[in-house]
Parts: structure tokens; sequence; C-alpha cells
């Protein structure tokens, strides 16, 4: 039988093909989704230029070439890069690592070496994602009530302990859905970036000498007179543009002309005004080098922004924790991650999910970090290198799907990233001299990732491989029965298989010890593409095999919410209904064991953490929402 591919049919939405009318509504949503990280980048970026670990000698001249080279890195990597180029490899209107992953698969079939080049890259970017979702909350929320000791020094040991607070809300509150609070992020976010620009006004209108950075000369110059320390200076810069890959990521919530939209309309002119801004305080004030962001400020104003600045950060968490529960999600349809714990917290948006597992891992992990660093400053060395390798990654994906997708050819594809490659790649060297001050976190967070993740798949390839080896043809199998028929029971047995070819072994077991067949056996196959969804009219493929067997294909995109008895419900209009009462599922639950070292096809280590993954798994059961009560799990052993 052969595999079964959905039709092409684009899936038409309000959020990726938005009406001209909505188009403003959906710029507002994007302000507090798409740019809270890059949005809160101010609190810290240019500070971290002249205080971090590597600091910038002060001077003028310094100054201005740190705002020409923080502009054109907007300018270059944001709005050129990403806004551009990188929003037009939509997988049928959905963006991010995953649904690149699927294109530049799709791109590469054929090729099974590339295609391995490809999935190890991809893999490699949600790796770098996870290390980005752990340092994003606890560098902005850290900044942000910093403001507590610019205010007065008397507060200074409270800004770790509020820190801690407002972090834990946030990860608490998850299990609540994001869609109560999702309504306010737009407003905030306005008046954050509205804020920011005021603030840059009012310090610019002191000294607008500081507009001379405008010109990129400056920012050339800065690199070509401190060669020592231009390297060091780059790794800060880059932090002006964390946020950029969310540009990307959440494409399919409002579609690209709304990004679009949302960045020349106001983020880039706010944040080139408070950046300038933060430059001109610095030239007038020396001092204020310590933190221009709130020292940009009236003292009148100081706690209302702290206030403001702290709920904007929280915002920019939120966006990467969803941004995390999604990508896990969307990892475990792929089949890069098992199967874990998925609580859908809205009736009406798909996208609203809770992953309790994800949630109090990253919340462990980012308590950890403001423990353990103690400062946004000290923070800063942990951030820019999962930034950089997640753009670096981008940018090699997109290359392969602008040469085969769009059809340019290598030369043309490869000439255009490679100009971004270029700035991207200084940046990651930049990054990899901070390793010793705190890198080596998100690179530590990133291997782990990456090993577990390719390790799952690898062990699900394999393990699959040593199932079909052994499984009896279905054909064959079913001739058999015409010769020697079983006794029949009256019922329906569905019996899940990865094979469609092959006898499901939970099929051979219940015959084997219960020595019957139900009077319909329907042999059904789930199968996850590389689309984001799978349209309701493909949902479901019926073929009867004869009057007792029926095979049935379920098909899902990697972003769809894999529902079995919704899904068979479907089969009615193929003739084939469903009474769930007189069903039973028949599951193979597998014990696998690792190979001796000398047989085995995988590093011996890797065999033994697949197994204890395998073992930890979530449940087939819960993961495909079958009723419990339906269920018969039927063992096998399985050696790798």
């Amino acid at each position: 039988m052969g595999r079964a591919v959905p039709r092409l049919t684009r899936r038409m939405s309000l959020s990726n093909r938005p009406h001209k009318s909505r188009r403003p509504a959906l710029a507002l949503a994007a302000l507090g989704v798409v740019y809270g990280d890059i949005g809160t980048s101010p609190l810290y970026a240019l500070r971290e230029v002249f205080v971090g670990t590597h600091p910038v000698p002060y001077s003028p001249d310094n100054v201005l070439g740190i705002l020409s080279l923080i502009l054109w890195a907007l300018i270059v990597v944001v709005t050129i890069k990403y806004v551009t180029f990188i929003l037009r490899a939509d997988n049928r209107g959905e963006g991010g690592v995953m649904a690149l992953i699927a294109l530049a698969l799709a791109d590469a079939k054929g090729h099974p070496r590339q295609e391995r080049w490809v999935m190890m890259l991809g893999i490699l970017g949600a790796a770098m994602f996870f290390g980005d979702g752990m340092v994003t909350p606890a560098i902005s929320v850290l900044s942000a009530v910093e403001g507590l000791e610019v205010a007065t020094p008397v507060l200074k040991p409270y800004v770790i302990p509020v820190a801690l607070l407002v972090l834990f809300s946030l990860f608490f509150v998850q299990k609540k859905g994001t869609a109560s609070i999702g309504a306010l992020f737009g407003p905030v976010m306005l008046l954050w970036f509205a804020t920011l620009a005021v603030l840059g006004i009012g310090n610019m209108m002191q000294n607008t000498v500081v507009l001379n950075a405008i010109n990129p000369l400056y920012g050339l110059g800065f690199l070509a007179h401190n060669p020592g320390i231009a390297l060091f200076a780059m790794g800060a810069v880059v932090l002006s543009v964390t946020g950029a890959e969310a540009l990307y990521a959440d494409m399919g919530h409002f579609g690209s002309k709304p990004i679009r939209m949302a960045w020349f309309g106001l983020v880039l002119p706010a944040l080139m005004l408070n950046y300038f801004g933060q430059g001109a305080l610095i030239l007038g004030n020396p001092e204020a080098i310590h933190n221009p962001f709130y020292l940009s400020a009236p003292s009148w104003a100081l706690y209302p922004l702290i206030a403001l600045a702290t709920l904007a950060t929280v915002i920019a968490s939120q966006a990467v924790i969803s941004g995390a529960f999604s990508i896990t999600h969307q990892a475990m349809q792929l089949g890069f991650v098992p199967r874990v714990e998925v609580q859908y917290t809205s009736e009406m948006e798909q996208g609203q999910i809770y992953l309790p597992g994800v949630n109090w891992g990253l919340m462990l992990a980012v308590m950890v970090l403001v423990l353990g660093f103690r400062s946004s400053s000290h923070m800063a060395a942990a951030y820019g290198l999962t930034v950089t390798g997640d753009m670096v990654i981008t940018s090699l994906l997109a290359m392969v799907v602008a040469a085969k997708n769009w059809g340019w050819g290598w030369g043309r594809a490869c000439a255009l990233f490679a100009c971004f490659l270029a700035v991207e790649l200084v940046f990651l060297a930049a990054n990899v001299e901070k390793i010793p001050d705190g890198g080596w976190f998100p690179l530590v967070v990133g291997v782990v990732v990456f090993t577990l993740m390719t390790t799952w798949k690898d062990g699900r390839d394999l393990l699959f491989v040593r199932l079909k080896a052994d499984a009896i043809d279905l054909a064959g199998f079913i001739q058999s029965l015409g010769i020697a028929t079983p006794p029949t029971v009256p019922g329906t047995a569905v019996f899940m298989t990865s094979n469609p070819n092959g006898v499901p072994h939970a099929l051979l077991h219940n015959l084997m010890h219960n020595k019957v067949l139900h009077e319909r056996v329907i042999l059904l196959t789930v199968q996850v593409h590389d689309v984001p969804y799978v349209p309701e009219v493909d949902r479901v493929e019926v073929q009867r095999i004869n009057a007792q067997f029926v095979q049935v294909i379920v098909q899902y995109g990697f972003k769809d919410e894999p529902n079995i008895p919704a899904a068979l419900e479907q089969c009615r209009a193929a003739g084939l209904p469903f009474d769930m009462m007189e069903t039973s599922f028949f599951l193979g639950r597998a014990t696998v064991i690792a190979r001796s070292q000398i047989k085995s096809n995988m590093a011996y280590w890797r065999e033994k953490l697949f197994v204890t993954l395998f073992r930890n798994a979530g449940s087939v059961t819960a993961f495909f929402k079958i009723p419990s009560n339906r269920v018969v799990e039927l063992g096998t052993q399985v050696e790798l």
C-alpha cells in the first residue's frame, strides 16, 4: 500500500491571510508576541558594550561607532534578512525552525546525505532555541528589576528576590493559558515602544551629534581603529538583535504583512530613537554609561518606568515560553522528541497549549541562572551564543529553501545568504570569546538537547527497522486466514501500527493468546507530514482489504492536534461508521533493550539513553486522546 500524501491545500485563515482591515489589529498584537524580546534589548544592549565583561573604553568616537553598528545590525540582520527575505520562507503560512526544517527536507528528498545534514542543522537550531528560552526570561526580567537599585541603592538587596518572585509568578500562571491576558500584550507593548521613542527624542534633543552615527562609516571606522576590542564589541552589539527569530517563528499567528507593518511603523523607529537617545545621554554625561536606559528618564518617572519595563519583559518572556511549548509540540509530532503531556488551554485557539514538564524544567533553569549569575551584566555573556547560533542555522537552511523551493539556484542563493552569514559568523566568533564568562551555559544546554533529540530520532528509526524486519507480510497473513479461520467475536478491533504493509505485533499476540479475531479489524496507521496542517478533507484514507479487514491511514501536519476518535468519526463518510462502545483499541507496548556493545548499531551509551527515554515517554493513549477504558495493551520485547 502506497504512502498517502495530503493534497496541497493551502490552509487559509485570518491569522496567515488576514484581510486588510484586520492588519492594524494584528500588527498591534504582534508588538507583544513578536517584538517583546527585541523590544526590551535597550535595557541592557548599549550598557553591555561599555561596562560588560570586555568593556569598550569610553570616547565620543567609540560611542558613535557603536551606535552605528547597532543601527546597521538592526537594518542588515532584522530588516533585510528576516523581514525582507526569511518571512518569504513560509510553510503554508507557518514559520519557525520546524517549518523551515520541513521545507528544507522536502527540497532535499532523494539525497540521503543532504537530508541528514538538513535534519542535523534543524535539530541543532531547535536545541539552541531552548538555550535562548532559558536565558531570555532571566536576563530580561532581571535587567528590568535592576532599575530599583538605580532608583535607590537601599533596594539593591531586593533585586534578586523580586526578580525570582516575578519569574515564579510568570511560570505559575502558564497552566491557565495566555488567552485571557494576551489581549493586553499589544497595548502594553505599544505604550512601551512609545515610551522608548519619547525617552530617546528627549535625550537626542540635548545632543543631536549622535545622528551622525546613521552613517555606516562610523561603525566601519570603529572596527578599523579598534582591532583589539572590535570582536568583543560585536559580541555585545548582537544583543540589540536578540529576538529576531521571533519574527519568523510567529508568522503563522499574524501573517507576514502585519509583522512588517509593526516593524517599519513603530518598532524599528522606536529602537533607533532610544539607542541614539542613550548615546546622546552618555556623550553629555559619561557617568550615565553604567545604566543609560534608566538614567534617560527623569527622576519622577523612574518607578513607573521600572514597572512598565518589568511588565514588558514579562511579556517578552511569555512569548519565549509559549514558543518553547510550540516548538516542543512540533518536534514531538515530527518524531524528534518523546511524547510529553500536552494540555490545551483554549477551545478557540489550537496553538494555545501548555506542557507541564517543559514549563517547570524551564522555570528551574531560569531560577538557577538568576541565582548563579546574579546580574543581567554577568548573564549577557551567556546570551549571545544561542542567538547567533540560531541565526547562522536559519541562514543555512534558508539557503537550501531559496535554491530549491524558490527556484533561485545555488549560485544566487549562496551569494545572498553569504552576505548575511559574513555578519552572523562575526557575531558568532565574538560570542565564542564569551564561553568562559558564561557562554558555556547555553552551549551545554544546546549540546544536551541536541544529544537527546538526535538519540531519540535515531533510536526510533532503528526501532522501526527492527520491527519492520520482524513483521509478517500483511497480504500473505490475510490470505492464510482464509485457509484456517479463527473464531470471530462481535465488535471492532483497532490495531495501531507504524508499518501499513506489515501485521501489527499486537494483532499477532492477540491471536496467539486469545485465539480469536473481531468481526471487524481496523489496521490504523498515523502519518505526520512535513506541512503544518492537513485539511480535514484529507484527514483519513480508508481502504477495504476484504469484508473483515480495513486499512485506515490518519494524516496530520506537525502543528495538528492528534485525536484518533475524532479522526475515526470522519470514516463514517467513507461507509465505515464507528460505535466507540463496541470498539477496542489494541496497542503494542514494546519493551526495548539495548544490544551488546559488539552488535550495537548505535553507540552503546546512546542505546541506553534511548531505552531510558522510551520507557519514560508519555502514554500513546493520552497523546492520541483514546478513551483509556477502550484500550488493551499487549507487550512485546525488542532488541536494538
